[in-house]
């Protein structure tokens, strides 16, 4: 698979993704980002902006094995890795697989469950595999989660700690679509028909490729630069970790080749260091009740502060 033959098959699936989420390109390529950078998205936004939605038509455009889990309080560890169970007939233990051994898989509404259910997802999202019963078990390739969370309501919610925030490549907002875009919206038919544009064989050589495109010396400086700056901000208190500069530095390889390039720019990392970085810090003080927002606006201030590599 040549580059240009990867660009057709990129354009071909946000396209199928332009289909349903309407008036987002924004989002629709942060997604294909995450996933060829073989990362983890988190969808953070209002009700029924379509969090849901961009991860089923995700899904939908890769012919890939999908499930989704919707957490709740109630929901165990087991219901989301799978569990042993005995054969009374040959007197032996079967381990049943649970739905995160899928390609795509949508934990919606990940911050209802308890602690102990999200921390199931721990070894899953950093090391592609799950540990039952003191056995371990390969994940699929490819395999990416899709997280949801309502950033507005915290009662009956349990916030998800730094650990697993740490392990999301990127967060994202969907936000509200333009007039026009909403009017088609309520036209619209509430179900969708897709035809898968790509196979999970071809994400997995397109996520190969990302990993080789070119990233300059004097690039990598700029994203350390980045990350050392948000460690000596005072009005963080804790800054991006070792594992964040790499979740970014895989982000802008996989940037570049969604636009076509076989070789990273600055433009790459100014553009994704807000939906890479701002999940991962905790500011000093928090304003007004949106964490998020004043994180996403300390990495701006921080990057507009910082000389850009040429």
């Amino acid at each position: 698979m040549d580059y240009k033959e990867v660009y057709e098959k990129i354009r071909a699936l946000k396209a199928n993704l332009a289909s349903v989420i309407k008036g987002k390109p924004e989002a629709i390529d942060l997604t294909v980002t995450a996933l060829l950078a073989r990362g983890h998205l988190l969808i953070e936004d209002v009700p029924g902006v379509g969090k849901t939605t961009l991860a089923h038509a995700l899904a939908r455009s890769i012919n890939a094995a999908f499930q989704r889990i919707q957490f709740t309080s109630d929901l165990l560890p087991s219901d989301v890795l799978g569990v042993t169970v005995y054969r009374q007939a040959d007197h032996t233990f079967e381990f049943k697989k649970g739905p995160i051994f899928a390609n795509i898989v949508l934990a919606d509404e990940v911050n209802r469950a308890t602690p102990k259910t999200q921390s199931a997802l721990l070894e899953a999202m950093s090391d592609r595999q799950v540990s039952v019963d003191k056995a371990t078990y390969a994940l699929p390739e490819p395999f990416m989660l899709l997280a949801t969370q309502n950033p507005l309501e915290y009662s009956g919610t349990f916030p998800l700690p730094e650990s697993q925030l740490d392990r999301f490549t990127m967060c994202i907002m969907i936000g509200y679509p333009d007039e026009a875009e909403e009017r088609k919206i309520i036209v619209s038919s509430n179900s969708f028909e897709m035809t898968p544009v790509v196979t999970a064989a071809d994400v997995v050589k397109m996520q190969s490729m990302a990993e080789k495109v070119r990233v300059d010396d004097d690039l990598v400086g700029y994203i350390l630069a980045i990350a050392n700056a948000t460690r000596r901000h005072r009005g963080i208190r804790l800054g991006v970790s070792p594992r964040a500069t790499k979740a970014l530095y895989r982000a802008v390889q996989a940037h570049a080749l969604t636009s076509g390039r076989d070789y990273c720019i600055a433009d790459d990392i100014k553009r994704l260091s807000v939906p890479a970085f701002a999940h991962r810090i905790i500011p000093a003080e928090r304003s007004g009740g949106d964490g998020s927002g004043q994180a996403r606006s300390i990495i701006e201030d921080i990057l507009s502060g910082l000389s850009v590599p040429v």
